[in-house]
């Protein structure tokens, strides 16, 4: 009877054990319906310097401001800038008018005035050779008793002067029939382009006395302040881009093979536990991190982590950077180990 007793209490021991081996074989093998990460909000910034060197006149905002792409962030000095460009801009007029007096040619005015001069000339050329035939003329006659030498030489040489002021005066008529030459045309465009690039530098300039938003953000922090020296090479704000926002999170290689681009996801965070936000996967890393690139046993590979950013949508921007979250990301049955 004892003997019996103890067997029945042995088999009933056999059987819990197994029952209990079943049970807990049954519960730590069901499928996961959800993969758990926990991550940080991220998102992208800006350093955002003024693009010229003056000295700052205003600052229009502060930090936390709400900014949107083309407001005004900040405005440079122009005492210097703006008596420069009026110069440009009256150089340029007046090698405009010289471009456009060559393309003219000369006037009419101006040609009739040199054919006025040409017959001019003409007339003292020919008066001259008078005078001076009837002097010559006088002097043979009276076997030079007449005249003096030296009044027959002054004749002469004013003949002389009256053909050659004839000879300028035709080379300058002929001057302006002609116009002006080609290489003085093409001289002289070349200054205008000169001219036209020197204003439309000065009017960029003019345009970068403002710092405008290059898109929507928030302002993290204002570096400068009204009378310091702006520089391309110091940051004046450092911008927050509230769009895309992600969460940087990390899986390992054994979960690796769940995800996929664009796989939904439920985004919570402790500042707001009675709400979720939606998401979907945009970036899972084609390297691991923060582990050696190349391992040689089981063991290490099993632990190796991979970035993946989780994209979120947060119209009202809520969440901030850096803030602790938690990613829900549905499984698909048969996926995602054990």
């Amino acid at each position: 009877m004892k003997r019996t007793t103890l067997f029945a209490l042995a088999f009933a021991g056999v059987v819990g054990l197994g029952a209990a081996l079943w049970w807990w074989s049954s519960a730590h093998h069901q499928p996961r319906k959800e993969l758990t990460l926990y991550g940080n909000i991220d998102l992208r910034q800006i350093d955002l310097p003024f693009n010229g060197n003056e000295r700052i006149a205003a600052v229009l905002v502060q930090e936390g401001d709400h900014v949107t792409r083309g407001q005004v962030l900040a405005r440079l000095d122009t005492t210097r800038l703006a008596p420069q460009v009026e110069k440009a801009a009256a150089e340029l007029a007046a090698q405009q008018q010289v471009v456009n007096r060559l393309h003219h040619g000369n006037r009419i005015e101006e040609i009739a005035q040199a054919r006025a001069n040409v017959d001019a000339a003409r007339a003292d050329a020919v008066n001259a050779r008078a005078q001076y035939e009837r002097l010559r003329a006088l002097s043979d006659n009276s076997a030079g008793r007449a005249l003096s030498r030296q009044d027959l030489d002054s004749a002469k040489n004013a003949v002389d002067a009256a053909e050659a002021k004839l000879v300028v005066s035709q080379k300058a008529l002929e001057l302006e029939l002609a116009g002006p030459r080609k290489e003085d045309i093409e001289q002289a465009e070349a200054q205008l382009r000169a001219e036209e690039a020197q204003l439309e530098l000065l009017h960029q300039q003019w345009k970068d006395v403002q710092l405008l938003a290059p898109l929507d953000a928030v302002v993290r922090s204002r570096i400068v302040e009204p009378g310091e020296m702006a520089s391309p090479q110091k940051a004046a704000f450092t911008l927050a881009i509230t769009d895309p926002k992600w969460v940087r999170a990390y899986v390992s290689e054994t979960d690796l093979g769940a995800l996929h681009e664009g796989l939904k996801a439920t985004i919570t965070a402790d500042a707001f536990p009675a709400r979720s936000f939606q998401g979907w996967v945009g970036f899972i890393s084609p390297v691991a991190e923060f582990t050696p690139k190349s391992v040689e046993t089981s063991e290490l590979r099993s632990s190796l982590v991979y970035q993946v950013r989780v994209f979120v949508q947060d119209p009202a921007n809520e969440l901030r950077l850096g803030m602790p979250t938690t990613v829900h990301l549905p499984l698909a049955i048969g996926k995602g180990g054990s």
